[in-house]
């Protein structure tokens, strides 16, 4: 007997009849002898729905209020499966996040998850129950709801899978697997048998939609692996595991973009220590991720720093850098948020050179200027117009030849 977590998204459950679809996979895990979790998102379209509310209830809503409201299309979606499962023979119990429990810290719209309480759903499991949990949400140490960020059911799945330790944890989807790069920007994509955490992790946090963040970087702590499924097919598939020498045959795996992305230039800073800091520091205090950061080269004791943000945070972060910006003596703010981010991922990348070479070579064929570049070890990321998003990534693509098999 194996334990399988599965977490299905919202296209998934859409409506009854996407449900029943659900219950007929976990179903189907049970008849196979496994104990079975599952965990659900909202219906599609439910937490726009709900946030439009709150922004419409007030243009600054409370925080606690607002995790209280948008957690509650997860709440139907459980009770709906969980009512399904039990018309058609099979005994299952829904759960919300403080009946697991899944504790969280206090950051509101971004909630980490510091524990899971599991003995209510082992409890249930040795009575043979299909346990349906609430994803992307938990609650605090105070009791108050949170919830943890777009995307958050795939951490909610992954991070049960690890405190369960579930043999297997599959991500349910409406793709049928990870690819190379967006099939709906080019045509050549090519689905990936497996892929390493790393690289998904990089994928997943340069514009990939497949896997939250988050979700990788706690399947590569607690090595669960991750299957990426299709709900309304059952071929294909790409497994998520850990890194094997077959995977750094590849020099490339895959090429993602962002368009949600500002990019945002403070003009003539004085350079001198802690300036950065009392620049960044605001931005981190209101939990605004910064990505990419350039510094221009000193000149007469000034310098300029440019660096991105998520466009549906510009605002605010302007507001805050303004203030700062203006403490510090810099000159002025300039805000762009007519950009988008392209970058090329893989573990091949390590053991060979030319790479970003030949990145650069395929952007300038193209006539494609690059305003700012950050790497690692196995990522370059380039921030670009926006307009010439799908043009770079369909070039970088034939460039590198993914849409062959290796």
């Amino acid at each position: 007997m194996a334990l399988v977590v599965q977490k299905f998204g919202g296209t998934s459950v859409a409506d009854i009849d996407k449900i029943k679809n659900v219950a007929a996979k976990a179903i189907r895990e049970k008849k196979a002898g496994n104990e079975v979790v599952v965990v659900l998102s909202a219906m599609a379209g439910e937490t726009d729905r709900l946030i439009a509310l709150a922004h419409k209830a007030a243009e600054s809503p409370n925080e606690r209020e607002y995790d209280s409201l948008i957690s509650t299309g997860e709440h139907v979606t459980v009770t709906l499966l969980a009512i399904v499962l039990n018309s058609m023979g099979y005994r299952a119990k829904s759960f919300l996040g403080f009946q697991v429990k899944i504790l969280t810290d206090k950051a509101y719209k971004k909630a980490r998850i510091s524990l899971i309480d599991t003995d209510a759903i082992k409890k249930e499991l040795k009575h043979g129950t299909i346990a349906v949990v609430a994803g992307f949400q938990g609650v605090d140490e105070d009791n108050n709801i949170t919830t943890l960020g777009r995307g958050g059911s795939d951490t909610s799945a992954v991070a049960l899978a690890a405190a369960l330790n579930a043999d297997q944890c599959d991500i349910y989807t409406d793709v049928d697997g990870v690819y190379t790069t967006d099939p709906n920007v080019c045509n050549k994509a090519r689905r990936l048998d497996k892929i390493s955490y790393d690289e998904m992790l990089e994928m997943a946090m340069t514009g990939a939609k497949v896997l939250q963040p988050r979700s990788v970087e706690m399947a590569k702590k607690y090595n669960v692996p991750v299957y990426v499924k299709s709900t309304f097919s059952d071929k294909g598939g790409t497994l998520v595991t850990k890194e094997d020498k077959d995977m750094e045959k590849e020099i490339i795996s895959g090429i993602t973009y962002d368009r949600d992305q500002a990019k945002i230039t403070v003009v003539h800073v004085p350079d001198k220590p802690g300036v950065a800091a009392s620049l960044f520091t605001p931005l981190s205090e209101h939990n605004i991720s910064v990505d990419m950061i350039i510094q221009n080269v000193s000149a007469e004791g000034f310098t300029d720093l440019t660096f991105t943000v998520s466009k549906k945070e510009m605002k605010e972060a302007q507001k805050i850098v303004d203030a700062t910006a203006k403490a510090v003596g810099a000159k002025k703010v300039e805000v762009d948020d007519d950009v988008a981010k392209v970058s090329i991922i893989g573990v091949g990348m390590v053991s060979h050179s030319g790479v970003a070479a030949k990145m650069f070579k395929t952007m300038a064929n193209e006539s494609i200027n690059i305003m700012m570049i950050s790497t690692s070890e196995i990522k370059i990321s380039c921030i670009i117009k926006r307009k010439y998003t799908e043009l770079a990534v369909t070039a970088l693509h034939d460039a590198f030849g993914l849409e062959k098999k290796k």
